[in-house]
């Protein structure tokens, strides 16, 4: 019971995390205007995204663009780009396998020992992608910290953390716990496993012991002879 609770709990956290991968790397918000200096009172919010710039006009209109080439971004976003695309195709990967091994699933047959090592593949898959989307959010963030911070560069070009930064940790987390409880589900059918081939039962102990006192040795009965 308590693995099947792990395994439903890891697969909400893995389509948790799956679905925020696919947002992050959709979402234009990972650099957004920083209102300090002389762009304290403006009418207008610009975001920078992985595919697109947006503009919004005082709270009331918004016009996006997309970015007319990749050599077009900073190199942080566009390592940004191709780690977040690899993490969203490992993500769905790693949700297709955790499903397959799944106690309700009935496509891996009913092997437990089978679909724990299905499970323990997925986990790791989960924390590889919760790795690969920290990477770049942190990448991103640590640049943009960086730049805010440094007098050389304009005020007017200095941009602060966006909303998809923020989501991008928060995926990364829940991607890394549902590898996490993956794991656990594999290590508690190991560990159940193992205890039921190395105790015996009671009924084939008392069978065996009367076998062995029923039969005479071959030397015992040379000696009648």
């Amino acid at each position: 019971m308590a693995s099947y609770v792990l395994q439903i709990a890891g697969l909400v956290f893995g389509g948790i995390g799956m679905i925020g991968t696919v947002a992050v790397t959709i979402m234009p918000q990972w650099r957004v205007s920083a209102f300090i200096g002389s762009n304290i009172v403006v009418f207008e919010n610009i975001w920078e995204g992985l595919w697109m710039n947006c503009i919004r006009h005082a709270n009331i209109r918004m016009q996006c663009k997309v970015y007319d080439s990749l050599l077009a971004l900073s190199p942080d976003l566009q390592a940004a780009r191709g780690l977040m695309c690899a993490a969203s195709v490992l993500s769905f990967l790693a949700f297709m396998t955790a499903i397959l091994g799944m106690k309700c699933t009935r496509v891996t047959g009913d092997d437990e020992s089978v679909k724990s090592r299905i499970l323990l593949t997925a986990g790791i898959l989960f924390i590889i992608t919760g790795v690969v989307v920290l990477i770049p959010v942190s990448w991103v963030a640590n640049s943009i910290i960086r730049n805010f911070y440094n007098p050389v560069v304009n005020p007017g070009q200095k941009r602060e953390l966006g909303e998809a930064l923020y989501i991008g940790w928060t995926t990364a987390l829940v991607l890394i716990a549902s590898g996490a409880l993956f794991s656990c589900v594999f290590c508690c059918t190991e560990k159940n496993s193992s205890y039921r081939y190395s105790i015996p039962s009671h009924r084939t102990t008392q069978r065996s012991f009367h076998v062995e006192k029923k039969s005479p040795s071959i030397y015992s009965k040379s000696q009648y002879v």
